[in-house]
């Protein structure tokens, strides 16, 4: 189960992510991100509640950062060890913004 909480303010977006990003909750993050990044210059995702992160959620993350690298930019803050070992692991790290 994934519960996202959506908070905007003036370009600002954010979305708090608590319980597992996987094969069957990936879907619902994509959804959520792509009805709401239109004119969005500043993204970030608050994993602080985040428990698991799949190779479904990290595809998720990914095609969202290419669409952010076009209209702004996109932070990760807060994340558990065991998600950054996922980034570091599969090279995530690299490429996203994690604060």
């Amino acid at each position: 189960m994934l519960n996202i909480t959506k908070e905007t303010n003036d370009g600002n977006l954010k979305f708090v992510l608590e319980g597992r990003l996987d094969t069957t909750t990936a879907p619902q993050l994509e959804e959520a991100v792509n009805s709401s990044i239109t004119g969005i210059t500043n993204l970030c995702f608050d994993f602080a509640k985040l428990e698991y992160i799949s190779s479904a959620g990290l595809r998720v993350l990914l095609s969202t950062q290419k669409k952010m690298n076009t209209q702004g930019k996109m932070n990760i803050v807060n994340v558990p060890e065991s998600i950054v070992e996922v980034f570091e692991v599969t090279g995530f790290a690299d490429i996203l913004n994690i604060q």
